[in-house]
């Protein structure tokens, strides 16, 4: 990797000029953006890593969305305004803010600005530091967005989440607690203690055998893994499984359709109400938010091979700003 270094009108950023492997992220001096009417500037501390990302980095994700590099790739943002542009009335210069701005579109937030609508933003929480709060919004709002909008979680409803301690999984456990469901949450050996303890009221080991041996009559699936059909089996006639596009399957979805089994696929969408809710939920403790691993920008490669291992539990997240506070 290499960088030029900085001025007042360029900042670094890791770009890709081709799909491929971690080695196609480079860092570089490129033009600093501004803030158009109604959008933000925000000097970036944190960047969240996420799965959609290495798989876009590999030309699938949201790679159809973005066209062909060169781009700058991640969503998730944790830092400060520094500048606002005409009719901005929601933030100031100085505010502490998280988002996930322009999503499916790029954010570009491996980078030390970026650019976006004010209103993909809201203060980030109280209690957390740049990187904490950085680990927060893509995986958590579609958590928030599927149990929420999606399902319409109703008390005592019975939720099967797989990969219950990723990213996603373990904000669905802690939101689905909150919103009263009975949580069956699907882990491996060594996060089962800790899913636990995270609100679920059963905890399966999908090592051992597959989940529809172990439980039955289930509401929901929300499916994070991906064509999981043992899960699928699990659910009652009438059950809804729900499927974020990096882990839909048509093998899945047939088997839920002769199940007779409802299908919806998700996508998430910037929403800085929910975000403010979430912010909320975890000042007061309701909901904790676990990051596994920081790497510096300039180890953006190794992030994304640890996440792509699939086995990180939680998040991982970029220093950019080289302050965490």
């Amino acid at each position: 990797m290499t960088n030029e270094g900085t001025n007042e009108n360029t900042m670094t950023a890791v770009r890709q000029h081709s799909f491929g492997g971690p080695e196609v992220l480079t860092l570089e001096t490129v033009e600093r953006p501004s803030p158009l009417p109604t959008e933000v500037l925000v000097r970036v501390h944190a960047a969240g890593v996420n799965p959609v990302d290495w798989k876009t980095r590999e030309g699938m994700g949201m790679a159809g969305v973005l066209g062909e590099p060169p781009f700058i790739l991640g969503w998730d943002v944790a830092g400060v305004v520094e500048a606002v542009g005409y009719g901005v009335t929601t933030l100031a210069p100085g505010d502490r803010v998280y988002g996930m701005p322009w999503f499916p579109r790029a954010a570009g937030a491996y980078a030390e600005y970026v650019t976006a609508p004010a209103r993909h933003f809201t203060p980030m929480p109280r209690s957390t530091d740049f990187v904490q709060a950085a680990a927060v919004p893509l995986a958590a709002l579609t958590a928030w967005q599927v149990l929420v909008d999606t399902v319409r979680i109703e008390p005592a409803q019975r939720v099967l989440i797989t990969a219950a301690a990723g990213g996603v999984g373990h904000f669905a456990v802690q939101f689905a607690k909150h919103l009263g469901a009975h949580v069956i949450a699907a882990a491996g050996p060594r996060n089962q203690e800790w899913v636990a303890g995270l609100g679920a009221d059963e905890v399966l080991d999908y090592t051992t055998k597959p989940l529809d041996e172990q439980v039955g009559d289930v509401d929901v699936v929300i499916d994070l893994v991906g064509g999981d059909l043992p899960a699928v089996r699990t659910l009652r006639r009438g059950g809804l499984l729900v499927s974020v596009p990096s882990a839909a399957s048509r093998e899945a979805a047939d088997a839920a359709e002769a199940l007779g089994v409802r299908v919806k696929l998700f996508l998430v969408e910037p929403d800085s109400t929910a975000l403010a809710t979430i912010a909320g939920l975890i000042d007061d403790g309701t909901v904790k938010v676990e990051v596994a691993r920081v790497f510096p920008l300039a180890q953006v490669a190794d992030a994304h091979v640890a996440m792509a291992s699939g086995r990180t539990r939680g998040k991982i997240v970029l220093s950019v700003g080289g302050d965490e506070a």
